[in-house]
C-alpha cells in the first residue's frame, strides 16, 4: 500500500468576504486567520468577543492533489479524512465526492474514478456550523436545553444550536472555556492506494487473559478486489515468533476473518502502581499473489471489569484488573485547546505525565470535548493509566429524529472500532450528566423537564432512550469483546430510572454540594459515594500565567480581562465567599491568586483524603478536572500551560500509595492508613505534637496492621489527651506510618482553621546547590510555615515541590528544571503568614 499525508500548498478563502491565505492541514480557520495576521491572538484579554463573526461564515480549503504514475497504476485509490470540522462538501476537479457532517467521523472515499494522472484540484467548502445550526433551530418542533451553549456571547441571542452538530461540545462555550465555534480539516487528509486486497482493520479479542495463560483471537477485516485464496499470519514483532497461520478464501468486498491464538503465561498489563503496562505488539500478514498487506496493533493482555455487585450497602461500583480491585485515583480530562490541531504531541506527553506523576491510574474523557487522539490512549496505554471514555454527549438533550440517530451510530462505530485495543479503556460511558439533569422520572433535575408539555417531554425522553439505551451499549456490544457500558455519569443504577443524588448507594456520582451548593469543604466526609467520578473547587492559575494573557491595568479580580477569563458566573465571588471561610481575605492582586491556590488544594486534599478514607465502600475518586483548554479560572490542577497549581501538589501527596488521615468524628480525632499495597504490613503510627515554634509538646507510638487494598482504622484519639493543655491555635499534629526505620507515609493535622491558627513569623532560608548539572534548592525555616510557594518571576522554572508546610528544624530539598539559567537572588518565596 502506497500511504501519504496531503498537508502542502493549502489555501484558505472567505466565501463571501476578502480573507484568504496560506493554510495549515491539520488545522482551523482560527489558526490559519491568526498566522495570516488576520485576528489577534484568541486568547489574550477579551480578543474573544471580536471574533465570533468567523464562525457565521463559510470557507473553502484548497490544495492540488497529485497522483503518481504508480498510485494511478494500482487498482484501488482511497482518499480518507480523519476529521472533518464539520459541515464539509468535498470536490475533486469540480466533482462532488462527499459530504461529511460530523466532526467526530473518519471519512473514507473511493477516488479512484474521479481523478488522473498528474494534478487535481481538492476543495472542500465548510459551512458554517452556527448557520447550519439555525436552520435545524428553525425546522425543529422546539428547542433542546444547552446550559453551557454561550449563544449570548455569539450573538445568537438564546438560541442554542451547539446540540444539532455533532461537533465538540465546549467549541460553543462551557463554564470554564471559550466560544470559538471551529471549521477545519482538523486531523490528517491521507491517500491511501493499493492493489488486490488490503487489511482495513485488526482487532485482537481477549476472550480469556489470566497469568497461566492468554486465549486469544486476531479478528481481521479484509478487503478485497476479487474472489481469491490469502495467507492470514499473526506474529508477535518484538521475538519475530509466528503465533497463528492459516489460508483463507476472501470473496469480492469486506469481510472479517478471525484467527484464535495462545500466547502462555503471558505478560500482563497493569495499571499504574500495581506492576509493567507491559504492551505486547502484534503484526497480522495478508498474502496472496504477488500482494502482501500488513497491519502492526501494540495492546497490553489483561482482564479488566466494572463490578457492580449486590452488598450490605448498596451495590459496588469498582473496577477488577487481572482479579485485583482497584481504587481509582484520577481525574476529569478535557481537551488541551480550544484549537485542537495544535495540541501536540509534546502537550499529550505532559499531561499524560502530570497525571503519572500525581500517583494517578486513571483519566476520564469527559463527554464535552472530543473522542481524544491515537497518541492520547497510546500514552495512557504506556503509563498504565485506565481511560474511563465518555462518549460525546454532555448537559443537553438531543434530537430522536432518523438522521441524527444515524450519525451518531456511525460515529460510534467509527471510534470504538478505533480505540477498542487500547488496554486502558476501562469503560465507555453513554454521556454527561444527562440523566440527573433531565430526572424524567423523579421531581428532581435541573428545571429541563418543566419547560416542555408532556408529550414533549415523552419525545425526547424516547430520544434519550433510544441513544444512550439503544444505539451506544449495541455498538460496545457488538463491536468489542465484553467491555463495560455505564449509561449516564452520575447515575445510581443502570436503569434509567436511577437517577444519581448525594445519598445514593450504588452507581457513581458527581458531587458539586461544595461550590454549587456553598457545601463546607468538610462535607467531602459527609457525602459518601461508591465511585465519586466529579467533584471539585475553583482556583486563578498563578501571576506568571495571568501576565500571559493581560496587561497591568488587567490586575483585579474584578476587571473585565479576568472576568472573561472566568466563565463561572458564580466563580469570583464564590472563591472569595469559601476564602473568608477559612482564610483571611488578601487585598492585593498577587496575593489573591496565591490564596485562590491555597484555598483549592486544601478543599481537594480533604475530598480525597475522605474518598480513600471511605474504601472499600468508595473505590474511585476522580476530580474534576486536570488540564485547561486556554488561560481561564478554573477548576483545573494545572493551567493551560501544563503549570502546576497548588492543587496538583496537593493531589500528588494525597494519591501516594500509603497515606495517613486524621479526621473528627464527633469529639474523638479519628487516625486511618489507607494503603494500595497489595500485601499487609505490620506499622506503627507514629504521633508527634509540635507547636509552631518547633518544640515537641508530646509523642505517642501504636502498632498496627497496615492491611492491603483497603482503609485501616488505627484508632480513636480524645483531643485532651492528645493536646495535654497545648494551645490548638499553635499547635500542630504530625502522623507518620513507619514500618522499621522506612517512612510509608506522612501528614499533618490542624486543630482549626487557618485563619484561626495564631501563626507566628517565619523566616525562610533557601541554599542552592549544583549537583552533576542539576540544581536543588534546600528549604529551611525557624518557625512553621504553610503553605510555602517557590517562584522565578517571568521564568519557566519547574519545582519538583512546591505549596508545602515546614515544620520547623525540617530541610526539604527541592529539585529544579526547565529554564535554570536563573539568578538565586530573583527567587520569590510567598507562604501563608504573608496573608494572615
Amino acid at each position: 500500500m502506497i500511504y501519504r499525508e496531503i498537508s502542502d500548498n493549502w489555501t484558505f478563502q472567505q466565501v463571501k468576504g476578502q480573507h484568504n491565505g496560506e493554510a495549515t492541514v491539520p488545522g482551523t480557520i482560527h489558526t490559519d486567520l491568526l498566522k495570516n495576521g488576520a485576528i489577534d491572538d484568541p486568547f489574550y484579554r477579551v480578543n474573544e468577543k471580536d471574533q465570533q463573526w468567523i464562525d457565521k461564515e463559510d470557507w473553502v480549503y484548497q490544495t492540488n492533489l497529485f497522483i503518481s504514475t504508480d498510485e494511478m497504476a494500482r487498482d484501488n485509490i482511497y482518499l480518507v479524512f480523519e476529521g472533518l470540522d464539520t459541515y464539509a462538501d468535498v470536490y475533486i476537479n469540480d466533482q462532488l465526492i462527499l459530504e461529511a457532517d460530523n466532526m467526530f467521523r473518519t471519512w473514507e472515499v473511493d477516488v479512484k474514478q474521479f481523478v488522473s494522472q498528474g494534478d487535481n484540484e481538492l476543495r472542500v467548502y465548510l459551512h458554517s456550523p452556527i448557520k447550519k445550526g439555525l436552520a435545524l433551530l428553525e425546522a425543529a418542533n422546539y428547542a433542546y436545553p444547552a446550559i453551557n451553549d454561550q449563544s449570548e456571547n455569539g450573538g445568537l441571542g438564546d438560541k442554542k444550536v451547539s446540540i444539532f452538530t455533532r461537533k465538540a461540545g465546549y467549541h460553543y462555550g462551557w463554564d470554564w472555556g471559550p466560544r470559538f465555534v471551529t471549521s477545519g480539516l482538523w486531523r490528517p487528509v491521507v491517500l491511501k492506494s493499493w492493489n488486490s486486497h488490503r487489511i482495513k482493520d485488526v482487532f485482537i479479542q481477549q476472550p480469556h487473559v489470566s497469568a497461566s495463560l492468554a486465549q486469544l483471537n486476531a479478528l481481521v477485516e479484509i478487503e478485497a478486489n476479487k474472489a481469491s485464496k490469502v495467507e492470514l499470519t499473526v506474529s508477535d514483532k518484538s521475538t519475530g515468533a509466528v503465533l497463528a497461520q492459516k489460508i483463507v478464501d476472501v470473496k469480492h468486498g469486506l469481510q472479517s476473518v478471525s484467527i484464535p491464538f495462545e500466547i502462555n503465561k503471558p505478560k500482563l498489563w497493569w495499571s499504574a502502581g500495581l506492576g509493567e503496562p507491559h504492551l505486547y505488539n502484534f503484526e497480522v500478514i495478508v498474502k496472496g499473489g504477488n500482494n502482501l498487506s500488513t497491519k502492526a496493533v501494540r495492546t497490553g493482555l489483561r482482564s479488566l471489569k466494572l463490578v457492580r455487585e449486590k452488598d450490605a450497602m448498596g451495590e459496588s461500583f469498582l473496577f477488577e484488573l487481572n482479579g485485583v480491585r482497584v481504587f481509582a485515583k484520577g481525574a476529569n480530562y478535557i481537551p488541551n485547546d480550544n484549537f485542537l490541531p495544535r495540541v501536540t504531541v509534546d502537550d499529550y506527553k505532559k499531561v499524560i505525565a502530570d497525571a503519572v506523576d500525581a500517583n494517578m491510574n486513571m483519566l476520564r474523557v469527559w463527554g464535552g470535548g472530543i473522542y481524544e487522539n491515537d497518541k492520547f490512549y497510546e500514552l495512557c496505554d504506556e503509563n498504565g493509566l485506565l481511560v474511563w471514555q465518555d462518549f460525546m454527549f454532555a448537559c443537553s438533550m438531543y434530537p430522536g429524529n432518523e438522521a441524527f440517530l444515524s450519525k451518531v451510530k456511525h460515529e460510534a462505530i467509527d471510534n470504538v472500532k478505533r480505540l477498542r485495543n487500547h488496554p486502558s479503556i476501562a469503560v465507555w460511558c453513554g454521556n454527561n450528566e444527562i440523566n440527573a439533569a433531565w430526572s424524567h422520572y423523579s421531581d428532581g433535575g435541573w428545571g429541563w423537564k418543566e419547560m416542555y408539555s408532556s408529550e414533549q417531554r415523552e419525545e425526547i425522553q424516547k430520544a434519550y432512550l433510544d441513544l444512550f439505551h439503544g444505539i451506544l451499549p449495541e455498538v460496545v456490544m457488538s463491536y468489542t469483546d465484553g467491555d463495560d457500558y455505564w449509561p449516564s455519569s452520575p447515575q445510581a443504577g443502570f436503569e434509567p430510572e436511577k437517577h444519581a443524588g448525594y445519598e445514593n448507594t450504588a452507581g457513581d456520582m458527581h458531587y458539586w454540594g461544595v461550590w454549587h451548593g456553598k457545601h463546607p469543604f468538610e462535607d467531602f466526609d459527609k457525602y459518601k459515594a461508591r465511585f465519586m467520578s466529579e467533584y471539585g473547587f475553583q482556583s486563578f492559575p498563578d501571576f506568571e500565567t495571568v501576565k500571559k494573557y493581560t496587561i497591568p491595568e488587567d490586575y483585579d479580580i474584578e476587571s473585565e480581562v479576568m472576568a472573561s477569563h472566568q466563565r463561572s458566573g458564580i466563580g469570583n465571588l464564590r472563591i472569595k465567599e469559601y476564602m473568608g471561610w477559612d482564610y483571611n481575605v488578601p487585598a492585593d492582586f498577587e496575593d489573591f491568586l496565591y490564596m485562590s491556590q491555597v484555598l483549592q488544594a486544601r478543599g481537594t486534599k480533604m475530598a480525597i483524603e475522605a474518598h480513600r478514607r471511605a474504601m472499600p465502600y468508595c473505590m474511585g475518586t476522580l476530580y474534576w478536572q486536570i488540564n485547561d483548554c486556554w488561560p481561564v479560572a478554573s477548576w483545573s490542577s494545572t493551567d493551560y500551560y501544563h503549570k502546576w497549581k497548588a492543587m496538583h501538589y496537593a493531589v500528588k501527596r494525597a494519591y501516594e500509595p500509603v497515606i495517613v488521615s486524621a479526621f473528627m468524628n464527633a469529639d474523638k480525632l479519628e487516625i486511618k492508613a489507607v494503603s494500595d499495597l497489595l500485601e499487609n504490613k505490620e506499622a506503627q503510627l507514629k504521633l508527634e505534637l509540635i507547636d509552631f515554634n518547633g518544640q515537641a509538646l508530646s509523642d505517642k507510638l501504636v502498632d498496627f496492621n497496615l492491611l492491603a487494598n483497603t482503609s485501616s482504622q488505627i484508632g480513636q484519639f480524645d483531643l485532651n489527651d492528645l493536646l495535654k493543655g497545648a494551645d490548638k491555635a499553635k499547635s500542630v499534629l504530625k502522623m507518620s506510618v513507619l514500618t522499621g526505620k522506612d517512612v510509608l507515609a506522612s501528614n499533618l493535622y490542624y486543630f482549626v482553621k487557618p485563619k484561626e491558627q495564631n501563626l507566628p513569623k517565619a523566616t525562610i532560608e533557601t541554599t542552592f546547590r549544583n549537583v552533576d548539572g542539576t540544581w536543588h534548592v534546600d528549604v529551611k525555616t525557624n518557625k512553621l510555615a504553610r503553605d510555602i510557594y517557590l517562584n522565578f518571576p517571568n521564568k519557566e522554572v519547574v519545582f519538583s515541590d512546591n505549596y508545602f508546610d515546614l515544620l520547623p528544624g525540617e530541610k526539604r530539598t527541592i529539585t529544579l528544571s526547565g529554564d535554570t539559567q536563573f539568578n538565586e537572588t530573583e527567587l520569590q518565596v510567598m507562604h501563608l503568614q504573608q496573608n494572615q
